[in-house]
Order: structure tokens, then C-alpha cells, then sequence
């Protein structure tokens, strides 16, 4: 079978002065992963390898350019999946770990679990030889510039959010026709210290499936968990929809970006439109993420 990868830098406005940066940095992610796969690699590799890449790339909000929590922190999330055996692993809340995707699949292969969160995590990480490292290590100029302007009493709630880089994500099938998805993430700009989005949890921030594909959504993480995104889109897919298999890549990202409701602000996103949370369950016909197979 034909290997194929595919790799997303997040959802959201992106400033033009960042733009070209976000571009170069998810195109050699694909390389690195795409390398691993021409070589006879798994999908389980690929995406671990892209990810990991995006993860090390500052211009992104995952690993090392990560958002800061409320107390100017660095939380993360991230999670894989194996389509082959739907083995999962994630992390949540995980701190001073420069890969937590890496972090994410040890979890998978070395436990019966499927998530460890904060400083269990953290344990985990030193019992696998994983070396902790110094929190400013993942802090960026750029992020700390963020959390700064954020903390402004009259910071408006949707443009804070507005500017970071995304999550990062990609989904893969090997030679062997196996399928994997990875997400990670530094979650969102001041968010409180403790807050756990999509991105761990399965089904919502990343869902594979040989018998059916692989998705690493991207977007606002309390919408995405509300209707499981990763699962449902999957679950279209299964029912072989049309609607929703065939239309074209750019017509369903377009649909994404104006269905999905920004949930904790009264007012949504340029180009977003709002529904009632009963009326998002209607309205997910073409709604795919950015990296779905």
C-alpha cells in the first residue's frame, strides 16, 4: 500500500508575520514522517516522529512554545492511537517534558492505562529515563508576551485566544495498510491551572481505526468533547455519507470553521457561526478537522 502522512499546525488566525514559519515547520514534520514511512516504518512511528518535530518547532503551541496556564505555566496534553489494536495513550496536565507525545506512547506500550495526568505523568516520565527539563526551556518569548497582554482586565475573552499558534496534530497509514493518529498540545492562552481539553481524551483529540480511518482534530477543545468529534467524523465515515466523504478538503474545513461554536464566549469568532449545543448534534455533516484520512 502506498504510504501517506498527514500533518496539521493547528486551527485559528495565525499573524502574517508568523505564517510562513507555521508553513515551513508542518511541511518538514511531514518529510521527517513520510521519511520514516518509504523506509518500511509504522504509522505508529511516523506520527510520533512528526509530532515530535512540531513539538521541538517553537512556532507551534505544543512542547516547547507551548501557551501559559493563568500562574504563567506550561501544561500540556497529548495523545496516540494505534488503529491496528485501538491502543491508546495519552497525558494531560504534564509538566517540564520537552515531548509529551513520546511521554504519551509509553503510556500505551508500558501501561494498562490509557491516560496519566499531572504529576503522575510527570513520575511515570522519570521511572521511563524520560529527563525532565527546566520549565523555561518551553517557554517562548512570543507565549510569555501572550499571557502577559492577557492578564489585562479589559482583555477581550475571544481575541486573547486569537494570535496563538494551534495544536498539533497528524494521522498516517504505513505500507502494511495500519493506521495511527497523534495530538499534542499546550491547551489554551491563561486558561486555569488544571484544565485538561480534547486532546487526551479519545475520541476527542484523536481517534484511528484501520477499519475505517484517522482523525487529529484541532479547534476549541470544550466544543470538541461536547460531540466526541474525532469518533463521530469517524462514524460518518463507517455510514459511508457522501456528504461527508466526498466533498472536497476545502469546502469541509470551511464548514468547520462555521459550525463549531466557540462555547465559553457569548460571542463567536469572525466566520464562526453560534448554534445551542442540542443543535450541534444536526449540523455535523462535513464538519472534518484538518488531518483527517
Amino acid at each position: 500500500m502506498l504510504p501517506v502522512i498527514v500533518v496539521h499546525g493547528g486551527a485559528g488566525h495565525i499573524p502574517k508575520e508568523r505564517a510562513q514559519l507555521s508553513c515551513a515547520g508542518v511541511r518538514e514534520a511531514a518529510r521527517g514522517g513520510y521519511g520514516i514511512l518509504r523506509a518500511g516504518g509504522s504509522a505508529m512511528d511516523a506520527v510520533v516522529e512528526a509530532v515530535t518535530m512540531l513539538e521541538n518547532n517553537p512556532a507551534y503551541n505544543a512542547g516547547r512554545g507551548s501557551v501559559l496556564n493563568v500562574k504563567g505555566e506550561v501544561e500540556m496534553d497529548a495523545i496516540v492511537m494505534d488503529g491496528r489494536t485501538l491502543d491508546s495513550g495519552a497525558v494531560s496536565a504534564v509538566r517540564r517534558v520537552a515531548n509529551p507525545v513520546q511521554l504519551a506512547r509509553l503510556v500505551m506500550e508500558k501501561t494498562k492505562h490509557l491516560c496519566l495526568t499531572a504529576e503522575g505523568a510527570s513520575q511515570f516520565a522519570r521511572a521511563m529515563g524520560i529527563p525532565e527539563v527546566p520549565e523555561e526551556s518551553l517557554i517562548t518569548d512570543y507565549a510569555r508576551m501572550r499571557w502577559k497582554k492577557n492578564l489585562a482586565p479589559d482583555a477581550n475573552p475571544v481575541e486573547c485566544q486569537m494570535g496563538k499558534m494551534g495544536t498539533v496534530g497528524a494521522v498516517a497509514v504505513d505500507t502494511e495498510g495500519n493506521i495511527a493518529c497523534a495530538t499534542s498540545t499546550g491547551g489554551m492562552i491563561n486558561k486555569m491551572e488544571g484544565r485538561v481539553g480534547d486532546t487526551p481524551c479519545i475520541g476527542c483529540g484523536g481517534y484511528a481505526d484501520n477499519k475505517v480511518g484517522a482523525v487529529s482534530p484541532t479547534g476549541h477543545g470544550e466544543a470538541i468533547m461536547k460531540v466526541t468529534l474525532s469518533r463521530l467524523i469517524l462514524f460518518h465515515m463507517e455510514q459511508a455519507d457522501s456528504q461527508t466523504c466526498l466533498q472536497p478538503v476545502e469546502a469541509l474545513q470551511r464548514q468547520s470553521m462555521q459550525r463549531l461554536t466557540l462555547c465559553h464566549s457569548a460571542k463567536p469568532l469572525p466566520e464562526q457561526a453560534s448554534a445551542k449545543p442540542p443543535q450541534m448534534y444536526q449540523r455535523l455533516r462535513g464538519r472534518l478537522p484538518l488531518s483527517t484520512l
